[in-house]
């Protein structure tokens, strides 16, 4: 069976919720190396991760922050198995209507390859899906690559905390990671011109994105939002998310549910 590709969303800024940090950024995966993807609580976001399969391609997605961005690049160790975090009353991804004996939320491990050698913000990718023709900064890409980018679900359907990510789009991401080309702010200035303005925080449209896919504190286990945001409970560097959840990218706020970024971090 071919190997798919997947984008994955968590909160890399500390938020508490419950008592417990929902915080889960490049640093933390890079330290714990395999975490459960815990906390998601969108039907989509849970279907999306049940078709996953040992082996499959991650892209891990800082989300619910001020410079929203693709990090780093995973894999799938585990395939879906019941998130028992939804059971755990201290949990802050807790789901009283659901049980052991008819799990409703399920979750993988993820297990941490690399960092992108060039943070790519979700600024660049906006920019790159708006113009007609590659930006002077990174026309490396070509036409091709911008029309890849345009297909992705991050730029046309943010919010959803796991998305696909199809083979053409994961290529160019991987290139944009490896060369680089831009500096940290991107804003669009013109027919596929970017500029390198730098800009604190995101725009806008950005933080509707991202933070808003991700900035829930909490939502209801059918709330699309916070599928988003995976949870990112993590139990501290065993491997287990401890953080609650690890909140992957907010599932609170969007309707599509984000939620990596929950992991309660103790």
């Amino acid at each position: 069976m071919p190997t798919k590709h997947w984008l994955m969303k968590a909160e890399p800024d500390s938020r508490i919720v419950k008592g417990k940090d929902v915080k889960f950024s490049v640093d933390d995966f890079e330290s714990v190396k395999t975490t459960p993807w815990e906390g998601v609580r969108n039907a989509e976001a849970r279907n999306l991760m049940k078709e996953m399969k040992v082996g499959d391609k991650v892209l891990f997605y800082h989300s619910n922050c001020k410079n929203p961005g693709i990090a780093a690049f995973a894999e799938v160790s585990k395939e879906a198995y019941p998130d028992y975090t939804a059971w755990d009353a201290s949990h802050p991804y807790y789901d009283p209507k659901t049980d052991k004996e008819k799990p409703k939320w399920y979750m993988v491990d993820a297990t941490f390859v690399r960092r992108a050698t060039h943070f790519i913000p979700l600024s660049l990718l906006r920019t790159i899906a708006a113009a007609a023709e590659p930006p002077e900064v990174v026309s490396y890409i070509g036409d091709d690559g911008v029309k890849a980018i345009k297909g992705m679900a991050l730029v046309s359907r943010g919010r959803l905390s796991v998305q696909r990510v199809e083979e053409d789009a994961w290529k160019i991401i991987e290139k944009l990671a490896e060369h680089g080309g831009w500096e940290e702010g991107i804003a669009t200035t013109g027919k596929g011109k970017a500029s390198t303005s730098r800009t604190k925080g995101k725009g806008k449209d950005d933080a509707d994105d991202d933070q808003r896919e991700e900035a829930a504190t909490g939502t209801a286990a059918d709330d699309p939002a916070a599928d988003e945001s995976k949870s990112s409970g993590r139990k501290k560097a065993t491997g287990t998310t401890s953080r609650g959840n690890k909140r992957k990218a907010s599932d609170a706020v969007g309707e599509i549910g984000l939620r990596r970024s929950t992991r309660a971090r103790k």
